[in-house]
Parts: structure tokens; sequence; C-alpha cells
């Protein structure tokens, strides 16, 4: 157990500064995310060090899709979350409490780089429950990581304060931040949260760091799926963040406490076309047992695919990396359609 970096004291209280609930505990209270404990040192973290689902996957089911296609990294989460998704997909975890020793086991920082070496991972992924809740050990791996030359990604709500986003986006190389819906009533009646700190989060990414940046949104019948609300987040994430960005729109499964039937393939196709008539260039469709062409990566200039996809597997066809841009610089791990539109991303092989 180590104490946590963000909490201060008020009165018998502690009040976390982690993210926006702010949860003013006293000795022996956790925190909305079922993880952080109030001890009479301070705000503990009781699962630093530890992790409880780990694997190796492709890349493609983070989900990120311009972020080294087709490379392997090592997922890890551990339990908790600071958000209450009725239709969480990883409910077990995360709704899981940190005294579950026996469904975790020790795996300090240089043993996740270890692992993500011996195991031929390009990159380590803090995933499965939000690893915002275990920011502290997530900065460490990331930092054990760097040293071994391994990168590492965030798969984030985003549901953060500004003080520990800023050192968690400076420790990380990548990003794939939730937009779960787009209004504040569907954030407080279907997340238990806000809308606002996930934007707020979004912009920061995007314009004020290094990290690549994904958006995902699991598209639910009838709570965040309207023609209309589609429409308002591509014109957002257009105006706000750019048409570049890419916008994973995926199916939805009954799961935790929502039991509304599943997202319909058609759905989603219609869902992703008004995102590609608001201008967005990258939207893809996920969750799928077939999604086609809606998985592959096309230039944005002459419609070429340029990366191929078949379920998680991904076969790269970008002929010529390291584009140039106006000033004549190459930005790290851009790459080219031989049309010589430039295609955003990091894709040049880094080892």
């Amino acid at each position: 157990m180590r104490i946590a970096r963000w909490w201060h004291r008020e009165g018998e209280r502690l009040v976390c500064d982690l993210c926006p609930r702010r949860c003013r505990l006293r000795s022996g209270q956790t925190g909305f995310c079922a993880l952080r404990v109030a001890t009479d040192e301070g705000i503990a973290l009781p699962t630093w060090g530890r992790v409880s689902a780990l694997a190796v996957d492709p890349i493609e089911k983070k989900p990120l899709y311009h972020f080294y296609p087709g490379s392997q990294v090592l997922s890890f989460g551990t339990v908790g979350c600071n958000l209450g998704c009725r239709f969480c997909q990883n409910w077990h975890l995360s709704r899981g409490r940190a005294g579950a020793e026996q469904h975790s086991r020790p795996l300090p920082p240089p043993a996740i780089a270890n692992l993500a070496v011996e195991n031929g991972c390009d990159s380590v992924a803090f995933t499965y429950n939000d690893p915002v809740i275990f920011a502290e050990y997530a900065i460490a791996c990331a930092h054990a990581c760097r040293a071994r030359g391994i990168q590492s990604v965030a798969v984030t709500a985003g549901y953060i304060e500004a003080a520990p986003r800023r050192e968690l986006f400076a420790a990380i190389d990548a990003a794939n931040i939730d937009l779960k819906g787009f209004s504040e009533e569907f954030y407080r009646r279907y997340c238990l949260a806000h809308l606002k700190p996930v934007l707020e989060t979004l912009l920061y990414a995007v314009h004020q760091t290094s990290v690549w940046v994904e958006i995902t949104t699991l598209l639910i019948p009838g709570a965040n799926s309207a023609p209309e609300q589609i429409r308002a987040m591509a014109t957002w994430i257009r105006r706000e963040l750019g048409a570049e960005i890419p916008w994973h729109l995926t199916a939805y499964r009954p799961a935790y406490r929502l039991r509304q039937r599943s997202t319909p393939p058609n759905l989603l196709a219609e869902a992703r076309r008004i995102a590609l008539d608001c201008g967005l260039r990258f939207v893809y469709t996920g969750n799928l047992p077939d999604a086609g062409d809606a998985l592959n990566t096309r230039c944005a200039g002459c419609g070429r695919v340029l990366v191929e996809r078949q379920g998680f597997r991904a076969k790269a066809l970008v002929p010529v990396p390291g584009a140039k841009d106006g000033n004549g610089e190459a930005p790290a791990g851009a790459a080219r359609c031989s049309c010589g539109r430039q295609l955003p991303g990091r894709f040049t092989a880094r080892r």
C-alpha cells in the first residue's frame, strides 16, 4: 500500500484531489472509486504494484488504429473506477474492490517493463479499469517502460483533475479517451458523472501534449445514439479537436445494470455516415462480427486503403514513412500515402 499523491486535509476529513468527485473521507472510508482509502497517514492506494487482469493484445483492441498498427501491447488493469456507468462492459473489474487481494498479483513497474520486452510488445496499456484511479502506479510503470524503449497507452474516460492530468499525460505516449455521450443528462443518468471534465481532458490532450489521441463512443440504442447527438459530437470533435482525430463508434452489449437491446449494425453504419458527412476523416465501427471497410484506414486524399484490417488483425500498407510538414520537418512517426497526403498517427518502426 502506498500513500497517494493528490489529496489534502480539511479538518477531520481527507479530500481526494484526483478527480472531479473530490471525495471527502474519514479514516477507514473509501472513495467512490472503491479503491482509494483514507488512513491516518493520508489517502492510500492499496493496489499500487498489483494487477487484476493481464494479457498481450493487438493494439487494435484498445482500440488504437493509428498507433503502430499490427503491434502487440501488454494490457493490464486493477480494480475500481471513478465513474458509475450502468452499461460498463468490464464491470467485474470496475466495480471490484481493493481488498480482493486473492484476485490480484504483485507486479511492480520494472516487472511490467520486463514482461513487455519478454513478450515482444511495443507498448503497455493501462486498461480494463480506468487508469485515472491508479494514476501513481500507471505513471511509475510508464517511466519504467520508457527507460526500456516501451511506450505507454492509457484507455480512459478522462475524468480527472488538472494537476494529476498533467503528470499522467506527460508520462504516456497515446490515449484512447471515451466520450460516452454528449449531454450532461446522459453523463448524470448513465455514468453518475459530468460531461465538462471529459471535454476538458480531450482539449488538453490534443492541444497541450504530444500524446496521440483517439476517441471511442459506445453507442447505446435510445440513450446516446440519436442522429442529432451523433451530429453534435462529430461537429464538436471536428471544430475543437480537428478533422483527423480517429473516432471509434462501438456496439453496446447488455451488461451490468443496463439490459436493453444490443446495438444493431445499421445504427453504427448510419452514425458513421453522419460523422463522415460532418467532415471527420477517420471514423471506425467496432464490436461487430464483420464491420467490413469500416475497419480499414483509407487515405483522406485519394481514398486508397493504407491499413487493412480483419477483426483485430492489421496489415499496414503505408509505403512511405516520414512525411514532411509545411516547415519541411517530419513529425515523429508520421507516414504518407503515395499520393502525397500525410496520414496522421504513429506508424514508423520504433525498434
